[in-house]
């Protein structure tokens, strides 16, 4: 019953899906963060966790409707030569949905349009961002889903390596909203990112397959060069403080 436990295979199968399914979901908690920062603070942090676990929960569930995602990967009809599945439906209208909310987070953040608080506004957003979560959730779930099918043909495995995936998600999404909020540049950078996203989505519904590497090439290039300016621009702040610099003359 328990020779799982002796057996090296699964146990590198357990690894391996484990750290595709946490690469995975980089861009949903990318998502999540940045929904969840729209609410009043002390609602964000019960946003996220509620987002994740709705993750978590369409995972499994689509799991365990294993023989209807397969089913899903059945041409319905044909466009242009190309043969659309229920599969591709969902990501072509999730890739769509994921540019359009990514469009339209940009143009709230550069035109600086707050948000009107309240309770009852507040009650309303909430239920708003966790539809939002929940929809997106279902797409990223597809995609993460299949990719462990395709690896592993232990269920215990997918379940697990899906549990620990979603658990780093939760433990990190804190730390990493937190940080997306005191850098704006990084929340453009971020929604950059789910619009790069969205049209892989779009492009793989259509059978335009991108190869995720070179997306997330990207997405750790512009980081790490985002991380060298903020870093640059933290240096550069104390100088002021001393005073004018050589050859100026002070003002009153």
């Amino acid at each position: 019953m328990f020779e799982w436990i002796t057996d090296p295979n699964i146990w590198i199968a357990f690894v391996t899906l484990s750290a595709l399914e946490i690469v995975l979901g980089i861009d949903n908690i990318i998502f999540i963060s940045i929904l969840a920062n729209r609410l009043p603070v002390e609602q964000r942090a019960k946003a996220r966790n509620l987002g994740l676990g709705l993750a978590l929960l369409s995972r499994l569930a689509l799991l365990f409707s294993i023989v209807w995602i397969m089913g899903l990967t059945k041409p319905i009809f044909t466009v242009l030569g190309n043969e659309i599945s229920g599969r591709d439906i969902i990501l072509i209208v999730g890739g769509l949905f994921l540019i359009g909310k990514a469009v339209f987070e940009l143009h709230h953040k550069l035109e600086g349009h707050e948000a009107t608080t309240g309770p009852k506004k507040a009650v309303a957003t909430m239920g708003g961002v966790l539809v939002q979560i929940l929809l997106i959730d279902i797409v990223f779930s597809l995609d993460s889903v299949i990719t462990a099918v395709g690896m592993v043909d232990v269920i215990g495995v997918m379940v697990a390596a899906m549990i620990l995936a979603v658990s780093v998600m939760l433990f990190s999404a804190g730390p990493l909203s937190r940080f997306i909020e005191r850098h704006p540049t990084i929340t453009v950078l971020a929604l950059s990112f789910l619009i790069v996203i969205g049209v892989n989505l779009v492009a793989e519904g259509l059978g335009q397959h991108i190869p995720k590497g070179y997306t997330y090439f990207a997405m750790a290039f512009a980081v790490i060069v985002e991380m060298l300016n903020l870093k640059v621009r933290g240096k550069a702040v104390p100088v002021h403080l001393h005073g004018p610099a050589d050859g100026e003359q002070a003002t009153s």
